[in-house]
């Protein structure tokens, strides 16, 4: 098996619930305080703070409270090795199907000759 990240791991299984990445997405256009991500939410303060928790674990957010307001804020360096990871797998795929593509095309050719004779 591959060497694996346990930070990666981490990034994809917080960004997997479709709610963390409803914040992920609100939190993209600025800082929000709890309150606010909360808001379209059909949750309690509780569950977002849960959720907010996991993003935090993940390296994906940062929170800080002042007073009794916790404001939170995305770090978009930390998706950086997802899109690494990202990358090399789109490249590996690419090249499996550029290897594909030309095999067909030696065979379309190959079944062309064969139907026109030598």
């Amino acid at each position: 098996m591959p060497k694996r990240s346990e930070s990666l791991d981490r990034m994809f299984s917080a960004l997997a619930d479709p709610t963390r990445r409803a914040m992920v997405e609100r939190l993209a256009r600025g800082p929000a305080n709890v309150s606010d991500l909360a808001k379209p939410l059909n949750m309690s303060l509780p569950a977002v703070m849960q959720h907010l928790q996991t993003l935090e674990r993940s390296g994906l957010v940062t929170s800080r409270k002042v007073g009794r307001v916790r404001t939170c804020r995305i770090q978009p360096k930390r998706f950086d090795a997802a899109q690494a990871w990202l990358a090399r797998q789109r490249a590996h795929w690419e090249a499996r199907f550029d290897r594909l593509d030309a095999f067909l095309e030696k065979s379309e050719i190959r079944d062309e000759r064969s139907k026109t004779g030598p």
